[in-house]
């Protein structure tokens, strides 16, 4: 049976917007944030003391813009599709703003509306971020840098980004205890994705893999490595 094809750039649009939507829904739940997210809000919650106007889709973009940074010196080349990549960044942080936005007019959620705003959330984020691997436009700092370390360190995808969770969820948790006191947006909840969600990603791409033939629609992802190659700086 021939499979319906599912375009990359779509896969790039919705993959996207899912991971925000997905990340608003778990923070609103308040069980714990996906430790990918949990630096940006606690530096939200942080900045947003002093500066109303950082909301957490802006701490997001500022981060990750720190994380293409620390990923040029590390692998000691600047390439077009880190400023894609940043792109990307504000275009998650916008959507994530907006799904806040929305959650923020519905009324506090009991318990039980909770526990299903985290699983529906981070399934959510996980799904996205599987239908993120399968573009050719670069993704957000957080997946560029676990794409680029594992090809440069030749380890499997979903190992190195179960590595990379792990160290975002210390990062998170020192960053709340210095910022804030206390742990914020990082509770039970986050640990379990620190543990699951590299697995799960895994399970999501194999499954649409099974389900979608993943083909471009547009002729752009030539141009784009192209211009990586033409960009492409060592420093």
């Amino acid at each position: 049976m021939k499979k319906p094809v599912f375009y990359t750039e779509l896969c790039y649009v919705l993959g996207i917007a899912i991971v925000a939507l997905g990340t608003a829904l778990t923070a609103w739940g308040d069980l714990g944030i996906s430790m990918v997210v949990a630096p940006a809000y606690v530096l939200h919650l942080k900045m947003s003391q002093l500066m109303p106007w950082f909301t957490f889709g802006v701490a997001e973009y500022v981060l990750q813009g720190f994380i293409l940074l620390l990923m040029i010196c590390i692998l000691r080349k600047v390439k077009f599709t880190y400023f894609l990549s940043f792109l990307t960044a504000v275009y998650y942080g916008l959507v994530l703003d907006g799904g806040s936005a929305l959650l923020a007019l519905l009324p506090a959620p009991g318990m039980g509306a909770r526990l299903i705003a985290y699983i529906g959330g981070d399934l959510a984020i996980c799904a996205g971020v599987a239908l993120v691997f399968h573009t050719y436009i670069p993704p957000e700092a957080y997946e560029m840098i676990v794409m680029e370390l594992s090809k440069k360190l030749h380890i499997k995808l979903h190992t190195c980004k179960t590595a990379y969770d792990c160290v975002s969820l210390v990062v998170a948790v020192v960053m709340s205890l210095l910022f804030l006191g206390s742990l914020q947006g990082v509770g039970v909840g986050t640990v379990v994705c620190a543990f699951i969600n590299g697995s799960l990603i895994g399970l999501f791409s194999k499954l649409f893999e099974r389900i979608w033939k993943f083909e471009d629609m547009f002729d752009l992802r030539r141009k784009i490595e192209e211009g990586e190659e033409k960009n492409e700086q060592k420093i």
